[in-house]
């Protein structure tokens, strides 16, 4: 009994000697002899301040009376006492004269406190937890059977099991001599230190073929296994959302590309007409002045048409980038001075003043007197123009809560049905227009089938708000799902809904899922169309993606993703592509995100020091409109 007893004092006190200088290297001491190191009190002040991070006031620095050395030791212990840490029968001449026993429950209080006391796994904490936790983990292999912090680690085997579950990179758990139980437990620790970062507090002697190794001594040794898998597992969750925020942000990204390449576009177009009209001169002629009137006309039917839907889109493009932005709760985007919608406004203002010079030259030429006639259509033409422009101008400008959104475009909704009166009563004055032969009028730039046709626009346009308003809002809500996946699943319903009706049909239905790689049978999609459909006989847009659910799910935030990016940097106010490739995240994500952040431009480690830095938290305030948590 005696040597037992011997046997583990003398591992616990090598175990907890180890595991007192890991932490005193932060302060280059050094302890050599566990016992008599401690008596002073001196590196048991660094320990605690090391540990708690606070400081512990004033004590003898170099102790030479033996009451000196009981004021420390009683400093560190009245410290202990004040964190409500448990002492039973522990005073300053246990420590002072050496009580070997006694300064080995003291350091695995210590222990407790400080390395073991956070582990926690499904509610159970400390001892229970850690175990759980290595149980869990070792659960898949056969060979293993964890019971308890002792005999089932004798083996090594547990150890290369826990190294095997999570870098499986570093050993091959299937190829090992199961029979070599030292050489199995001394590739492990080999392992762990070289490749893992934990510190060597045991010896392959002190567990391998043991008949009861020492519980505190494996405890304390296999927590730094627990932190170590823990942070890891911590820092590749960080990767993959990191990698799920650039997949989500990339749609946005290109919505706002394809909204600035196409308005650019647009006013150089503008731009161009203008300067071209400017050069423009007559011969004199009727016949080259109704010619230059024909292309003018031409150009209101067709290209001038193509640029009110172009701008048009435009509007509602940008407003649909906002929205996507709101609902991901992302700072929102404003475009560039020169390419904004004020920008269009003003270049459209413009063209609409020299459209109207244009047709004021053109009709002095070849002018014919039907004056009252002209200024009647002019007057309908020009009210009912500013009129679909003022709802343009309102769809267009919508903000806020998409709810707020979806009730003003109602009530603009509410306005079609007398402006289609009021267009029947414009195509009255045009029909009597043709009878009279007049061709052109200076009070106006609008013709009937200019206006009709913008109305059409504009009944589209507020059709499609309210689709796309309504849908933001069953997509906000289905939190199962990525926004990468519901921005798919409404692409492919909105292809589908031929007639914009923001519903699905059967055959609609059908090839929906097909084109989604859900295929069924003739009799089974229909048994799915019946039970998804409501009583018209058609699939909502919420209950398809409702139906889409059942297979799908994943939701992310930014503030998550702001946390990711600090977990994949360590902590830094930079992350290196390093930081990024040891979180897992795919080498194409890796180049995408080298070449969107901005270089940092602060201090760094000196690790780091040969390393290209980047700035992501500049980054990630683009986007989330103020760093949170004061990152």
């Amino acid at each position: 009994m005696a040597v037992l007893e011997q046997s583990w004092v003398k591992v616990q006190e090598k175990t907890f000697g180890k595991w007192l200088n890991n932490k005193l290297k932060a302060r280059n001491v050094q302890l050599n002899d566990l016992v008599n190191d401690l008596s002073d009190g001196v590196i048991l002040i660094h320990l605690l301040e090391i540990l708690s991070q606070e400081s512990l006031g004033r004590y003898a620095a170099r102790p030479k009376l033996r009451v000196q050395r009981f004021e420390n030791v009683n400093i560190a212990l009245d410290f202990i006492k004040g964190r409500k840490i448990q002492l039973t029968n522990i005073g300053a001449e246990d420590v002072v004269d050496g009580n070997r026993k006694i300064i080995l429950g003291l350091i695995w209080t210590l222990i407790l406190r400080f390395t073991i006391s956070d582990i926690t796994d499904q509610g159970l904490s400390a001892r229970e937890g850690l175990l759980l936790w290595c149980q869990r983990k070792t659960a898949c292999y056969d060979d293993v059977s964890v019971r308890d912090f002792s005999a089932s680690w004798n083996d090594g085997l547990a150890f290369c099991a826990l190294l095997d579950i999570h870098r499986p990179d570093l050993i091959d758990f299937d190829r090992l001599d199961k029979s070599d139980h030292k050489g199995n437990m001394q590739l492990a620790f080999d392992i762990a230190s070289k490749e893992i970062g934990i510190p060597d507090l045991l010896d392959v002697e002190d567990v391998a073929d043991v008949a009861k190794p020492d519980e505190r001594s494996l405890m304390t040794y296999i927590a730094y296994w627990f932190h170590a898998f823990s942070q890891m597992e911590k820092v590749e969750n960080a990767g993959r959302r990191v990698e799920k925020f650039v997949a989500n942000m990339s749609g946005a990204w290109e919505m706002q590309n394809n909204y600035e390449r196409r308005m650019r576009a647009l006013l150089e177009q503008i731009m161009g007409q203008q300067q071209t009209w400017e050069k423009a001169q007559f011969d004199g002629t009727y016949a080259e002045a109704k010619d230059q009137s024909r292309v003018f006309t031409k150009y209101k039917q067709s290209q001038k048409r193509d640029w009110v839907a172009e701008k048009s889109d435009l509007a509602g493009l940008l407003g649909n980038v906002k929205t996507k932005l709101n609902t991901y709760r992302l700072r929102p985007y404003e475009p560039p001075a020169d390419l904004s919608l004020e920008a269009l406004d003003q270049a459209w203002i413009r063209l609409m003043e020299a459209e109207r010079n244009r047709s004021q030259v053109i009709n002095n030429t070849i002018r014919d007197i039907k004056n009252n006639l002209r200024r009647t259509f002019a007057d309908k033409a020009n009210d009912f123009a500013l009129a679909l422009k003022t709802m343009t101008a309102s769809i267009s400008g919508l903000e806020g809560e998409v709810e707020d959104q979806r009730d003003h475009t109602h009530q603009i909704a509410q306005s079609l049905p007398p402006m289609e009166q009021y267009l029947d009563m414009i195509a009255q004055l045009d029909t009597q227009c043709q009878e009279a032969n007049i061709e052109e009028n200076d009070y106006t730039t609008y013709t009937y089938d200019e206006l009709a046709y913008e109305l059409g626009l504009v009944r589209s346009s507020v059709q499609k708000k309210l689709a796309f308003l309504e849908n933001q809002m069953v997509a906000r809500n289905m939190t199962n799902l990525t926004p990468i996946q519901l921005e798919e699943f409404e692409s492919v319903f909105r292809h589908f809904d031929r007639d914009l009706s923001n519903s699905l049909q059967e055959l609609e239905f059908s090839a929906a899922l097909a084109s989604l790689g859900l295929v069924y049978d003739e009799q089974e999609m229909h048994e799915r169309f019946l039970e998804v459909s409501d009583r018209n006989g058609s699939v909502s847009f919420e209950q398809f993606i409702r139906f889409m659910v059942d297979v799908t799910e994943d939701q992310n935030t930014a503030e998550q993703v702001f946390e990711s990016f600090r977990e994949v940097a360590d902590g830094k106010p930079y992350v290196t592509e390093l930081d990024l490739t040891h979180s897992l995240i795919p080498d194409e994500i890796v180049q995408q995100l080298l070449d969107t952040m901005p270089a940092h431009k602060g201090p760094d480690l000196q690790e780091d020091r040969d390393l290209p830095k980047y700035d992501y938290i500049t980054f990630m305030d683009r986007y989330l409109g103020g760093k949170p948590n004061g990152g």
